[in-house]
């Protein structure tokens, strides 16, 4: 049966989900995961936690699920070893080079790839099942037909999101919140900036162009199932722990009895919690104005619903778990009680030898009835069986301690932790700290009339376009690259590609080959095998998410020729990475906020202006946030202020990063080349005002 899968923020969030039927929860121990402003749990919490869980047939996940500086990974294998002492039954992980330590320190704890990974494409899932993932949480925005797809080739277990809050951005790909208020969603802290007001294109005033309605796909269930889903997932670490129950209660009942929600029930879920409604849009395929809704300020908390849920969670054992019982009653030898669950645990005690009866010797329908009295337990006593001799007599009171002492010794075998390894982490690998000289130059350009001889002329190592612009100007970019044969042009793969998609992208980089690209530069380990399969070196974008020394040996064992540091990590973290392969620093440009798969160009009446000149988001400062169309209609959204750091030759070029990147978005060809110049000269002006970005502050 397919897993439900319930959100525990709280120790009475985890008790609400229990008792209202998930089938597993998902819970953050101490500040490494994804939810940091959750009340979460300590690590000495752990083995309560899943000791409660497990009595009750409900399985633990821990959320490690951020990307993580070096000097966190100590403190994160520390919790995994607590955890896995503890006897979690699955980690779910963003970070590669933490999923690399914990197969190497834990290897008999299961790992999941956490949906921040955003795995949308079948080369993605294996992409995880081959660094050791055994689950592969899909991207929110993935419809049906993807997932369906999916499900039927997957070497893995699949899990989507079924309920709850939804992200305007892919996650994973969000630094909104990073760059805008040092706080970052990648790392567990997301200020949610998506839910503020914005003036969009096309719009006189402001609204909410990037706060998306509630997941709600409860009508969905029974076909999921069929497709062969593994788990579903209720969102909902900073709820109530009355959310929790609510939302739980409903789902467990909807796929026990093989139904979508009754009236009642979807107008509970909707009360619970929502933004003027619920959405299917994602799954449905149909993006657009629907799909956007924002929480009216002063709305109520159900005030009945959730005291009829607290009375309900909070009173009573509601997880009962099915048990066989099977006494034997012989003369001369002592009862024997065995208690055995669905589980594989199987115990047994023995009792006082029963004495000849009397008057009226004991019936194995007494004697049934009395052990069926399993109140006060976690356990329903479905299949009780006795086989009594006759003629002989036995107490009530000793049936009912020989229950109790054989549901006492199955409770220790249902909470009892697996025996797993405990391995010492491997010698690390000598460091390298990488190139000695000054960064050669990246360029990448968003349109190919950016790119001049002004620019050619200098001598950049990279020049970099969008494969679908490249493919465009294939005959200019093979003339460049006869002119130019010191220069490496490539192609910037979409860091988002479904696998519908694949046949489109596979024809823009046989004609990318064809003008003359010889590099790729890839946002997702997924897309290994695209860019090998065109004969396309393949080198790491800020995507990959490096920021400590283990990524950066992952990414390398991978076959990266090269890959970019984090834009979230300090100079200092960058300067101090262990360097197994050439890498890049981002030092220019307008650092990307969001990669939404609803188009943001659109207007209300289904018009998109992407075609009518640049477009932008209107912060409430006034700011202009800068959208751009993305591959497959979707949308990239970028800072209002440009990353200048010219003027700061020293602190990046003593990096030891082998290629310093200037990334153009809306510049002339004239402004890239004074862009360029200044870069190599450390001589020129900044346009107008711009940032620092994280390179300084850094981020939480």
């Amino acid at each position: 049966m397919i897993e439900l899968l319930a959100p525990a923020g709280s120790r009475e969030a985890l008790v609400a989900a229990v008792q209202s039927g998930a089938d597993a929860v998902y819970l953050g121990a101490g500040p490494l995961n994804a939810r940091r402003n959750a009340k979460n749990f300590s690590r000495d919490e752990l083995p309560q936690i899943v000791a409660y869980c497990h009595l009750r047939g409900t399985k633990v996940y821990l959320t490690l699920n951020t990307l993580l500086a070096q000097r966190e990974l100590p403190l994160a294998v520390a919790t995994a070893r607590d955890a896995s002492r503890a006897g979690v039954d699955a980690i779910l992980v963003q970070d590669l080079g933490l999923a690399r330590l914990l197969r190497a320190a834990v290897p008999d704890v299961p790992l999941h790839a956490s949906t921040q990974l955003t795995v949308c494409s079948l080369d993605g899932v294996r992409a995880c099942a081959d660094l050791g993932m055994e689950r592969v949480v899909l991207s929110r925005e993935l419809p049906e037909t993807e997932v369906r797809a999916l499900c039927a080739a997957s070497p893995v277990e699949l899990e989507v999101f079924v309920h709850g809050a939804l992200c305007m951005c892919y996650s994973g790909q969000c630094f909104f919140s990073a760059v805008l208020g040092g706080r970052s969603g990648n790392r567990g802290l997301c200020a949610q900036p998506c839910r503020l007001a914005f003036r969009a294109p096309g719009q006189k005033k402001p609204g909410h162009p990037l706060s998306l309605k509630d997941l709600c796909l409860a009508g969905d269930l029974p076909a999921m199932e069929r497709m062969g889903l593994a788990c579903l997932k209720l969102e909902g670490r900073m709820k109530r722990p009355e959310y929790v129950a609510v939302v739980t209660s409903i789902y467990a009942a909807c796929l026990r009895e093989g139904r979508g929600p009754t009236p009642q029930e979807q107008a509970d879920l909707a009360a619970a919690f929502s933004r003027e409604g619920f959405t299917q849009g994602y799954w449905r395929g149909r993006t657009g104005p629907a799909m956007f809704g924002a929480r009216p300020e002063g709305t109520r908390e159900p005030e009945a619903l959730f005291a009829a849920a607290r009375q309900r969670y909070g009173h009573g054992e509601h997880k009962l778990v099915p048990v066989a019982l099977d006494l034997t009653v012989r003369a001369g030898e002592p009862l024997r009680l065995t208690a055995s669950d669905g589980d594989g645990h199987r115990v047994s005690a023995a009792g006082a030898v029963p004495e000849a009866a009397r008057s009226r010797a004991v019936t194995a329908a007494q004697l049934t009835a009395q052990l069926g009295k399993t109140g006060g337990t976690v356990y329903r006593a479905e299949d009780v069986r006795a086989d009594v001799a006759d003629g002989l007599s036995v107490p009530l009171s000793a049936v009912n301690a020989l229950r109790r002492e054989a549901l006492a010794a199955l409770d220790a075998a249902r909470t009892a932790p697996p025996p797993r390894r405990d391995l010492p982490l491997p010698e690390p690998a000598p460091r390298s700290p990488g190139w000695s000289g000054p960064p050669a130059l990246s360029l990448s350009f968003h349109r190919a009339d950016q790119i001049a001889a002004a620019v050619l002329d200098r001598g950049p190592a990279f020049v970099w376009l969008p494969v679908e612009e490249l493919a465009a100007h294939r005959a200019d970019v093979a003339a460049w690259a006869a002119a130019y044969p010191a220069i490496r042009f490539g192609a910037v793969l979409p860091r988002v590609v479904w696998d519908g998609e694949l046949p489109r992208l596979d024809a823009l980089l046989d004609a990318a080959r064809a003008g003359g690209a010889t590099e790729a530069l890839l946002g997702h380990i997924g897309q290994l095998r695209l860019a090998r399969a065109h004969g396309l070196t393949p080198r790491g974008d800020y995507g990959l998410g490096l920021m400590n020394d283990e990524t950066a040996h992952v990414l390398a064992d991978l076959g990266f020729q090269s890959v970019t540091a984090s834009f979230e990590a300090r100079f200092a973290q960058i300067r101090a990475l262990d360097k197994p392969v050439d890498t890049t620093v981002l030092v220019y440009g307008r650092l990307p906020l969001m990669l939404t798969q609803n188009c943001l160009q659109k207007t209300a009446d289904g018009r998109c202006l992407c075609r009518t000149g640049p477009q932008a988001l209107r912060d409430r400062r006034g700011e202009e946030l800068p959208i751009e169309r993305a591959f497959g209609c979707r949308s990239e959204l970028f800072n209002a202020r440009v990353l200048w750091l010219a003027d700061k030759r020293a602190d990046w070029q003593g990096l030891g990063a082998r290629y310093a990147r200037l990334s153009f978005l809306r510049e002339s060809a004239a402004e890239c080349a004074a862009v360029v110049r200044a870069y190599q000269t450390g001589e020129g002006a900044a346009p107008g005002e711009f940032t620092r970005g994280l390179y300084y502050k850094g981020v939480e």
